[in-house]
């Protein structure tokens, strides 16, 4: 019974009470019971009120507590049979954003999104990508000989002047993330976890757009 429920279930007894209703088996309380005291029956109407208001203010916190609450990731088989897969290699984060889309819950904002990382996370845990150095010591993803094989493909992101690899993702790819999404939703990235971010790597970019476009 929860803390709500509780309040309502004391304020029916007295709300009985103060009808002069024995609220165990529902008779009439005898007139010269001291229960229909006139005194007593209007102390019984003020703590009614009491317990109304105290309804009112459990009802907004429960209310509250239920808007605050953020489901975590989670999107069903029968969900990403609607996955809509791309001909053209597309990045990452179209890849997520798609799945997103199919998540009502994630589209009213009552569930988290899936991240980008969680994805590239899972492939780097199972060698299908790896780090290798880049510019200026940096560190960058790239697709292994296991991921070419299924359809990674690097090609150069440049764009405001800033250029990094960036792994693109066939068909046959896009169709070997959603198969294993289970194990997606299981891996965990954590802040500053050294498996993703590496050798001073500043920032992570992904291109939603992609070069294989015209």
């Amino acid at each position: 019974m929860t803390e709500l429920e509780k309040i309502a279930y004391a304020k029916s007894f007295i709300d009985k009470l103060a009808d002069g209703i024995n609220p165990l088996d529902g008779t009439p309380i005898p007139e010269d019971d001291i229960a229909n005291n006139v005194r007593l029956s209007r102390c019984f109407f003020y703590v009614s009120g009491i317990l109304r208001q105290a309804m009112e203010f459990e009802r907004k916190r429960e209310l509250k507590e239920q808007k605050n609450t953020i489901l975590r990731f989670s999107v069903t088989h029968e969900q990403l049979q609607h996955f809509e897969y791309s001909p053209t290699p597309i990045s990452v984060t179209d890849i997520v954003q798609r799945i997103n889309c199919l998540v009502e819950d994630v589209v009213e904002r009552k569930m988290e999104r899936l991240s980008y990382r969680q994805i590239n996370q899972w492939l780097l845990d199972i060698g299908m990508m790896e780090w290798r150095e880049w510019e200026n010591g940096k560190s960058k993803r790239f697709p292994t000989p296991e991921g070419e094989a299924i359809g990674f493909v690097s090609l150069i992101w440049e764009k405001y002047g800033r250029r990094a690899p960036t792994i693109y993702f066939s068909e046959e790819a896009q169709r070997f993330i959603i198969d294993n999404m289970d194990a997606v939703m299981a891996t965990k990235v954590e802040k500053g976890k050294k498996s993703y971010r590496s050798n001073g790597d500043a920032e992570d970019t992904e291109d939603s757009t992609s070069q294989f476009d015209g």
